[in-house]
């Protein structure tokens, strides 16, 4: 399976309540993406990274994950520092940046309002990240971005989220992949002190000797 076909329909009808949001955006900026947010990277890889959803104006409007808003800068510079990515991140979609070995997708795939998805969109769209991982016969690490996109990941591999709690810099050993977790890299976090820059390289510099065993 490629990541393609594990990802949602371009009009998915699944959640109402995003479906509307959705629409609503469509009839006010057209020339977005405005649409479930694909995959992106390529099956083959060792990584997955997993987000909790499109922003408003980055993944929504450009239609690559973490593509047109500040979480972008800090994730893609931090993938091109430890080897994951090349190329030079401009925030949009043609930039020319491409990912190594990586694959790069949200726990929900459309924008909720107020970047909150209810529990219950949460778990109707778990079945794309669950063909994700499904789709990366390779896979070995995934890096969960906050908490709800860990609480996803534990779900989707089949483990109870109670023996598995999120914190940031934690690695959890679920189904023969490691999961690593990290506070999201949310403009929110970094201006509060949440999450610094050198918080978050140090989540990667573990991914990268996990991978390099």
């Amino acid at each position: 399976m490629s990541l393609a076909a594990a990802d949602a329909p371009h009009d998915c009808p699944l959640c109402p309540r995003l479906v509307a949001f959705r629409e609503a955006w469509r009839a006010r900026e057209p020339g977005w993406h405005n649409a479930p947010v694909p995959s992106f990277g390529t099956a083959d890889g060792r990584l997955l990274i997993v987000g909790l959803a499109p922003g408003l104006r980055g993944a929504n409007r450009t239609g690559r994950p973490f593509t047109g808003d500040y979480a972008g800068d800090l994730l893609y510079e931090t993938l091109v520092a430890y080897g994951f990515a090349t190329g030079r991140y401009a925030a949009r979609p043609d930039d020319g940046l491409a990912l190594k070995g990586t694959a790069i997708a949200n726990a929900v795939r459309c924008v909720p309002p107020e970047n909150k998805p209810t529990t219950e969109e949460i778990r109707t769209c778990r079945p794309f990240l669950t063909a994700t991982i499904a789709a990366m016969p390779d896979l070995a690490a995934i890096v969960a971005l906050g908490k709800i996109a860990h609480d996803s990941v534990v779900v989707a591999l089949g483990e109870r989220m109670a023996r598995h709690p999120f914190g940031h810099g934690r690695r959890h050993a679920i189904g023969g992949f490691a999961v690593f977790d990290s506070y999201h890299c949310s403009r929110y976090n970094t201006n509060t002190g949440v999450l610094t820059p050198e918080m978050f390289r140090a989540v990667f510099a573990a991914v990268r000797t996990e991978l390099d065993r």
